[in-house]
């Protein structure tokens, strides 16, 4: 999903103008960034946590090559998600692994019938 697809999505909901739409969803990231930096955390009830961490310096190795590489130390914007998108998340490997396994009561397929003739 793109922040246009997002627009679209709560102009329709709301009845409103996608320009003005995507003016406030705009200025909502903006305020989102301007937050994380100033105060290096932002906590977002049933949503998550958005936080700056310190990355300290280390040595990495180039995949393509195998040379040494040192990385320098830095900020990452970390996300935890809240208790509500964890659990809706977990939903989906439940659903996924509900479809993927078969019923305990069916049989396991088998190739060959033992009282059918083979054709081979």
């Amino acid at each position: 999903m793109t922040k246009k697809d997002i627009v679209r999505t709560i102009a329709e909901q709301l009845d409103l103008p996608q320009l003005r739409t995507k003016e406030l969803v705009q200025r909502t990231f903006d305020a989102l960034v301007e937050t994380l930096v100033r105060e290096g955390r932002i906590e977002l009830r049933n949503f998550g946590v958005f936080q700056i961490k310190r990355r300290g310096s280390r040595v990495a190795r180039n995949p393509r090559t195998g040379e040494r590489v040192p990385v320098q130390a830095k900020s990452v914007v970390t996300f935890k998600p809240g208790k509500e998108m964890e659990a809706r998340v977990r939903e989906l490997d439940r659903q996924s692994s509900a479809s993927a396994t078969p019923p305990a009561t069916s049989p396991p397929p088998h190739t060959h019938e033992p009282d059918q003739p083979s054709h081979g």
